[in-house]
C-alpha cells in the first residue's frame, strides 16, 4: 500500500510525517537529513539560531541530503518588563544558578542572550535552501509572507483553535499545523486565552479539516503508526512529530533528557512558564514545581526574556546531565518514545501506519458478527 495525497507531492516526500522543528539543538543537521533521506519531512528549528548559524545549520543539512527539508522560526513577540519584576526573577532563579556552579545572574544575563531580530533571521531562513517554511506564536506579517512565497517555499502556520486556523488561512499560508493540547514544546496559541485554546488533537483536527480548505497537519499525541494513521482518518494530509524523534540516536538533546523522555509516563508532564516565560508542556522536574507551582510567589517573565534568563542555567544543567534543570519538553504520548536512528524511526512509523490502515481495512462491514 503506498499513500500518497497533494501534500506528499508538492514537498516530494514519501510519508506523511513531519519531524517538528524543536528549536534548543534537538533536530540536529544529523537527524533532519537521516528523516529526509528516510522519506518523511525534517525540520530545522531556527528559532534561536543567528543568521551565521541558520546558514552553517542549512548548509549541513544540504551537504546529507538532497531531499525537501523545512526551517522553522517564532513569529515576533516584543516584550517589556518593569524593574522590579526583573530584579525579583533574579532573585528567584540565583538559587539554582548558585547550585550549578554559576554567577549569579544580573541584568546582562538577559541583555547579552536576547533573540536574534526576526527580519535577520528571515533573510537567512529564505536563503537556506529549504523547501518548507514554518512559523508559530502568531501570523507573519504580510511583507514576510509575501518574501517567503516569492521563494517558492511552502508555508506552514501553527494553530491551536478552529479560529486561528481559519486567520492563518486568510493569510495565506498554504497549510496549517493543528498543535492538540498533547503536544510537547511551546503552545502555539495567538488568539484568545491559552487555557480556552487547550484542545484535544482528536477533537481539533477534523474541526480545523472543516473549517479550512487548505492541508491540515496533526500535531499532539502521535508516537506511532496508529496515531498518523488516526490523523488521516480525522482529515489531517500528514502527521508533525516531536517528542517521538528526540529520542533518536541523531537528537542533539542531553543524555540526562533523552533517559527522562524513555522513562516518563503520559501522566508526567503538565503545562509550564518556568523556563520560557510562555506556556510548553514538558515533563515535570523541580526547576518547574518550585519555580511554576499554584501558591508560590515567584517571578517569572514574558517570553521571550525569561527564555533568556534561564539559558546559562539550562546550558550548564545539560554539560553536568542534571535534569531537575532542564526543559524537558515532551508530549502526553511520551510513554511510547523508543530509541532508534531518525532513519529507523521513519522506516518504522511507515509499516506501522499501513499495518494499521490495512487492519482497518480487514474489517467485513458487510457481514457484522451481531
Amino acid at each position: 500500500m503506498q499513500l500518497v495525497n497533494s501534500f506528499m507531492q508538492r514537498l516530494v516526500i514519501r510519508y506523511p510525517i513531519i519531524q517538528a522543528p524543536m528549536a534548543g539543538g534537538g533536530d540536529t543537521p544529523e537527524l533532519v537529513a537521516a528523516v529526509c533521506e528516510a522519506g518523511a519531512l525534517g525540520f530545522i528549528g531556527a528559532a534561536y539560531l543567528t543568521p551565521t548559524q541558520i546558514g552553517e545549520v542549512s548548509r549541513a543539512v544540504r551537504a546529507r541530503t538532497s531531499r525537501s527539508f523545512g526551517i522553522n522560526l517564532f513569529a515576533p513577540m516584543p516584550a517589556s518588563i518593569e524593574v522590579g519584576e526583573l530584579r525579583l526573577a533574579l532573585e528567584t532563579v540565583a538559587p539554582f544558578y548558585a547550585e550549578l556552579g554559576l554567577p549569579a545572574p544580573t541584568p546582562s544575563t538577559i541583555s547579552t542572550a536576547q533573540c536574534v531580530p526576526f527580519d535577520e533571521q528571515l533573510t537567512a531562513a529564505l536563503a537556506s535552501g529549504a523547501s518548507a517554511f514554518s512559523f508559530t506564536f502568531g501570523i507573519l506579517q504580510t511583507n514576510a509572507i509575501d518574501a517567503i512565497k516569492a521563494r517558492g517555499m511552502f508555508l506552514i502556520g501553527t494553530a491551536t483553535t478552529v479560529q486561528e486556523a481559519v486567520a492563518l488561512q486568510k493569510a495565506g499560508v498554504d497549510a496549517v499545523v493543528a498543535q492538540g493540547s498533547e503536544a510537547g514544546g511551546h503552545r502555539g496559541t495567538f488568539m484568545g486565552d491559552f487555557e480556552g485554546a487547550m484542545v484535544g488533537t482528536m477533537a481539533l483536527v477534523p474541526q480545523v479539516a472543516d473549517a479550512v480548505k487548505i492541508p491540515v497537519i496533526a500535531s499532539g499525541g502521535i508516537m506511532d503508526g496508529r496515531g498518523i494513521a488516526a490523523a488521516l482518518a480525522l482529515g489531517a494530509s500528514a502527521a508533525q512529530m516531536g517528542t517521538a524523534f528526540l529520542s533518536c540516536d541523531e537528537a542533539g538533546i542531553p543524555v540526562a533528557y533523552k533517559k527522562r523522555i524513555l522513562e516518563a509516563g503520559e501522566h508526567e508532564t503538565r503545562l509550564t512558564k518556568a523556563f520560557s516565560g510562555r506556556p510548553a508542556r514538558g515533563i515535570v522536574n523541580r526547576f518547574m514545581t518550585e519555580v511554576d507551582h499554584p501558591g508560590t510567589s515567584h517571578t517569572i517573565l514574558p517570553f521571550p526574556i525569561q527564555n533568556a534568563l534561564t539559558r546559562p542555567l539550562r546550558i550548564a544543567a545539560g554539560k553536568q546531565d542534571r535534569a531537575e534543570y532542564l526543559s524537558l519538553w515532551a508530549g502526553q504520548g511520551v510513554r511510547m518514545a523508543r530509541r532508534q536512528s531518525g532513519g529507523a524511526l521513519v522506516a518504522k512509523l511507515a509499516t506501522e501506519t499501513e499495518e494499521t490502515l490495512r487492519r482497518l481495512m480487514d474489517y467485513n462491514l458487510a457481514s457484522p458478527p451481531w
